[in-house]
């Protein structure tokens, strides 16, 4: 018997002929029967930070970086914040909008191809000196900013708007409206900050109702109690009668415009406002015809507030359609820049 004699060529597709056909055999046999176990995948039951994480983690690049950022300064904001998922798709159970609430949605974070989206529910209500929204400007309602590759968003500013919006949730609604009682607010006597809104996350809880109307002092300036931060000044100018609300909802955008990360606070029935660890510059003040703005160290100021006789002090009295923005804002840039009076 002569013995056949394989060439090389004879040999290398000898090998790769049996090597292709038992691996086409096995991928068709684990077809048939069972399937490999793929790793666990967190479902619609795992913890909502669980999903936001591992959400951010499937993102991809710049969006995965500018939505974690984001979400930092959200919960920074407000450490209340209640963060969970929804619209999930039912094909994908990692799928789902991020969606931040505090007695009401707040904001929704969405990524597309060009953009991280975040989306106010309420932003058309809200005070926006640092003009951060930049997209659904159309709407009643909702405001959005968007977020394109490499742009950096003002971290302050932005959680001051976050702020805001918390604030704009925690004012009861008109029945059957989404509008808030502006005569009204949900701060206590003798309670600020965290404390007032534990209180009301309990009367909520308790089915409690709707905290009674503001009660407005001489000239019609609103009683609220003592109070740091925006949420007290907000609820101030709420409250604010008639024509005047609209001068004090002006004076606070322009302070925030024009001073940057200013302190905010009620002392005495008025907002107060200041620069931390220099003191407080300015405050303002509701009577019958108009709003008292006063300058606490006005004297130093160029040109000098016309009202008042004092050593330092000075005011100038805002009617209805009187509010120079150009002046004042001239004021209190001169003014923030000062060493301020008290504590802030």
């Amino acid at each position: 018997m002569s013995e056949r004699k394989v060439t090389p060529k004879a040999k290398r597709k000898s090998r790769v002929g049996g090597a292709l056909k038992p691996a086409a055999k096995a991928t068709k046999t684990a077809t048939a029967g069972t399937k490999a176990k793929s790793p666990p995948k967190a479902g619609a039951d795992a913890p909502a930070s669980q999903l936001s994480d591992q959400r951010s983690r499937d993102l991809t690049g710049w969006r995965e970086e500018t939505l974690a950022r984001m979400r930092a300064l959200i919960l920074e904001a407000d450490h209340e914040m209640i963060e969970e998922r929804k619209w999930r798709k039912p094909s994908n159970a990692m799928a789902g909008v991020p969606v931040w609430s505090h007695h009401g949605i707040v904001c929704t974070g969405e990524t597309y191809a060009k953009v991280v989206k975040l989306t106010f529910a309420r932003g058309a209500s809200l005070p926006d000196p640092s003009r951060l929204f930049n997209s659904s400007l159309e709407g009643n309602t909702r405001r959005a900013i968007d977020i394109h590759e490499g742009e950096q968003i003002d971290a302050r500013a932005f959680k001051t708007l976050v702020k805001a919006a918390v604030s704009q949730n925690t004012m009861p609604r008109v029945p059957g409206s989404d509008q808030p009682e502006r005569a009204s607010v949900r701060f206590e006597p003798d309670r600020t900050g965290a404390s007032a809104r534990r209180l009301i996350k309990k009367k909520a809880k308790s089915g409690a109702s709707q905290a009674p109307p503001v009660k407005l002092l001489s000239g019609g300036n609103p009683q609220i109690a003592k109070a740091d931060g925006d949420a007290p000044v907000q609820a101030y100018i709420a409250a604010m009668p008639s024509w005047k609300r609209d001068v004090g909802r002006r004076l606070d955008a322009l302070i925030v415009r024009t001073v940057p990360g200013v302190s905010k606070a009620v002392r005495w029935n008025s907002p107060f406002y200041g620069i931390e660890g220099q003191g407080w510059f300015l405050g303002f003040h509701t009577f019958t015809n108009f709003v008292k703005v006063s300058f606490f160290r006005g004297t130093s100021l160029r040109p000098v507030p016309p009202g008042g006789t004092g050593k330092e002090g000075r005011w100038i009295d805002i009617h209805e359609d009187d509010l120079d923005e150009s002046q004042m804002a001239t004021w209190i840039r001169q003014a923030a820049a000062l060493p301020g009076w008290g504590k802030s």
